[in-house]
């Protein structure tokens, strides 16, 4: 279960491909399932969808990838990838892992910028298993400086190891589309 917090700007209420992101709800409890599996078509990624059992399905889909380039993991953001976030990790004070966004790229086809902050945010996150509930918890929130909170969510949850093989990766967590990027 996760409680989902957000204060959607006007231009990412009304943008549909942003909008489909972020799960679309204000403030409630919210059944949640992450399924992250680890697959290469060509580099390495660990791919999060999380599923939000809101009146309205929500997912929020990110591809990881390491960049020898840039020197950090890239999150590559929605199922087609058009915003890529450089991301900074460290070993949190808990304990747990720590993911702070930086640098963003929009891309799509042969068009590229730098996405400017303005209209997008900062997200930190942290996950860490709390040994004293038996269980992973993780706090997201997401920034702005003009617009203040954008979204957050905290929750808890347990995990499943399952095998997995390349040709069983369902369909349904590859991204609709895959470039090659830095």
């Amino acid at each position: 279960m996760v409680r989902v917090a957000m204060r959607l700007p006007p231009h990412v209420r009304f943008s549909r491909s942003l909008a489909e992101l972020l799960p679309g709800e204000r403030s409630w409890s919210l059944p949640a399932i992450t399924t992250m599996r680890s697959w290469s078509l060509g580099r390495e990624t660990v791919t999060w969808v999380r599923t939000f059992a809101a009146r309205k399905r929500r997912r929020f889909d990110a591809y990881m990838v390491y960049s020898e380039e840039r020197g950090c993991i890239v999150d590559y953001l929605g199922t087609h990838q058009h915003l890529a976030v450089d991301l900074e990790l460290r070993v949190a004070p808990n304990g747990g892992l720590s993911l702070r966004s930086g640098a963003q790229r929009f891309y799509e086809g042969p068009v590229s910028f730098r996405f400017p902050l303005l209209f997008s945010g900062i997200a930190e996150v942290c996950e860490w298993y709390d040994d004293v509930a038996q269980c992973f918890r993780i706090e997201v929130k997401a920034t702005n400086r003009t617009w203040g909170r954008l979204f957050g969510y905290t929750g808890r949850f347990q995990v499943d190891w399952l095998p997995v093989s390349p040709e069983t990766i369902p369909l349904a967590i590859l991204p609709r589309r895959v470039e090659s990027r830095p």
